[in-house]
């Protein structure tokens, strides 16, 4: 059967400059703190599509589970539907004929480094990162789906640790369902419904999910960030001076 090496990975996490999720993701919390983060989660540029990035699954004692491709907009962050959803796997775009794909949670290789931490549990991977930055307090996961590697299996990696489940505006029924699973593993968890009792029919009808909230107000780097990347001199301005940003005012 065949299976990912490592330098795989490694070789993806590159050509951060033309990969359309850390564009967007740099208008946001700017480039240093995107690096960091794309790279303590493993996440790689893709030629599948121009502009795709790659999600490495890999589990909790190092074994490469699986990549998934998928294409965003550089300026909203969205995923791209049209003219059809811009979503593979590794496997898939190599004709990997004899690959079994064996998902584990995404980001599920840090659980062993980061042991003091609660683990707060996503549907997006977009969503894992971002989180990461704005509450830091926890460590965050996603299961790449609205279940889709939520199962017993998987599950079982987070046994010992406190778990709070974060589900989708629209999916919180159905990981409620699923909290029967932590139970008998004896895994402490608690599902965060705040966001589907607060939200709006709107924000309910577009499926949002806490990310979407954390950036709702961008904080002044992010929109230094974002000025930049539309306007390339001002970015030689700041850089060749050396400014430093001190407040952004309306």
């Amino acid at each position: 059967m065949e299976k990912f090496d490592h330098s795989l990975v490694a070789a993806t996490m590159r050509g951060y400059d033309r990969n359309n999720l850390f564009g967007f993701i740099s208008t946001v919390i700017g480039k240093d703190e995107a690096s960091r983060l794309m790279e303590m989660y493993r996440v790689g540029t893709s030629k599948h599509w121009n502009g795709a990035t790659v999600f490495w699954q890999i589990s909790a004692d190092g074994e490469v589970r699986g990549g998934k491709i998928m294409l965003y907009d550089r300026l909203t962050g969205h995923r791209v539907q049209e003219p059809y959803p811009h979503i593979t796997w590794v496997h898939s775009a190599l004709r990997m004929a004899d690959f079994r794909l064996n998902q584990c949670f995404f980001g599920e290789h840090l659980l062993p480094n980061i042991r003091d931490k609660p683990v707060a549990m996503v549907e997006s991977e977009k969503t894992a990162i971002l989180a990461t930055h704005y509450l830091p307090q926890y460590l965050w996961l996603a299961t790449g789906g609205k279940c889709s590697c939520m199962n017993r299996e998987t599950i079982k990696s987070l046994q010992g640790r406190e778990v709070i489940l974060v589900p989708d505006l629209n999916a919180t029924d159905e990981w409620r369902k699923r909290m029967t699973i932590f139970n008998e593993l004896g895994i402490q968890a608690t599902l965060f419904d705040k966001l589907e009792q607060m939200a709006t029919d709107d924000e309910r009808a577009q499926g949002l999910d806490i990310a979407d909230y954390l950036i709702a107000e961008q904080t002044p780097l992010g929109i230094l960030e974002q000025m930049m990347q539309r306007n390339p001199a001002l970015r030689q301005l700041v850089e060749s001076l050396q400014l430093e940003l001190v407040s952004i005012e309306d």
